[in-house]
C-alpha cells in the first residue's frame, strides 16, 4: 500500500477481463468458505522452511494433518487464501484497477499463466530472504505485483484516479508510472528495514519486489507492441 489509494484507471479495454473477473471471485470464495483461522493458514499457506526442506519436523507434522498438502502446492493455493477482510479487499482493489488493461493486452490464457507465473516467482523470493521461517504466506499480494510490474511495462502514462488520505479521501490523478514506482520503491524500503526482525505474521514484502520485478522482466520480454493511451483532459496533478 502506498499514501495513494488507486480507484481506477483512464485506460480503455478491448476485451471483457473475464480472467480478472474470475480470479477476484475465486479469492472471494475461498475467503468465505475458508474464513481465516490457523489451521486454514497452515492447511494452504506456504511456509518457506516446508518449500526449502529446512524443517523436517514441521513438514512431517503438515503431511500428517494434512494429507493431500505437499510444499509445491502450496505455494499455488496461498496465493488465494488472506489473512484478514482487509488483506483481501486492498488487494482485490488493485487487481480489480490495474488487472484489466494487462488481460487485454495478453490475452485471458497469457494473463492467466502470467499471473500464476509471478505469484510463484513472488512467493520464491520471499523464500530465498527468509528459507528459516516458520510463518505462513498466503496472499494473492505476490501475484498482484507481478500485474503491476506488467501494466508498469505496458502504460506507464496511463493516468490512474488514487485518493489521498488526509482528514478526508480527496481524489488526485497521477500517472502509473508514479503511483507504480512510489509503491515498488516503498515495497524495497520496507523490506530492507525489516531484514533481521523477528515478525510474526507481517508483511512479505520482499514477494511483493519480486513479484513486481518478475512481471516487468516478462512483459518486457515479450516486447509488446507501445500501446497508444488515451488521457483525459482533466485537471490532474503534474507527474
Amino acid at each position: 500500500m502506498t499514501m495513494l489509494i488507486p480507484i481506477r484507471d483512464h485506460n480503455p479495454t478491448r476485451r471483457t477481463p473475464l480472467v480478472t473477473w474470475g480470479l477476484i471471485a475465486v479469492n472471494i470464495w475461498a475467503f468465505l468458505k475458508f474464513g481465516v483461522s490457523e489451521e486454514t493458514v497452515h492447511q494452504f499457506g506456504a511456509i518457506p522452511c516446508d518449500v526449502a526442506s529446512r524443517c523436517d519436523f514441521l513438514s512431517t507434522q503438515l503431511e500428517q494433518r494434512f494429507p493431500q498438502r505437499t510444499s509445491l502446492t502450496s505455494i499455488v493455493t496461498s496465493m488465494f487464501m488472506h489473512g484478514s477482510l482487509l488483506h483481501l479487499g486492498g488487494n482485490m482493489l488493485y487487481l480489480w484497477v490495474f488487472g484489466n488493461n494487462v488481460e487485454d493486452r495478453l490475452g485471458h490464457v497469457r494473463y492467466l499463466v502470467f499471473y500464476l507465473v509471478t505469484g510463484v516467482a513472488a512467493a520464491a523470493s520471499h523464500i530465498l530472504v527468509d528459507s528459516a521461517s516458520v510463518i505462513p504466506i498466503v496472499g494473492a499480494s505476490g501475484a498482484v505485483a507481478g500485474v503491476l510490474g506488467g501494466y508498469l511495462v505496458m502504460f506507464p502514462r496511463a493516468r490512474v484516479t488514487s485518493l489521498v488520505p488526509i482528514f478526508l479521501f480527496w481524489p488526485v490523478q497521477v500517472s502509473a508510472k508514479f503511483l507504480l514506482v512510489m509503491w515498488f520503491v516503498l515495497q524495497v524500503f520496507s523490506g530492507v528495514a525489516g531484514l533481521g526482525a523477528q515478525q510474526g505474521g507481517g508483511v512479505a514484502f520482499f514477494a511483493h519486489v519480486g513479484g513486481f520485478v518478475a512481471g516487468y522482466l516478462i512483459v518486457k520480454a515479450m516486447n509488446p507492441p507501445k500501446p497508444v493511451v488515451v488521457e483525459p483532459q482533466l485537471d490532474r496533478l503534474p507527474w
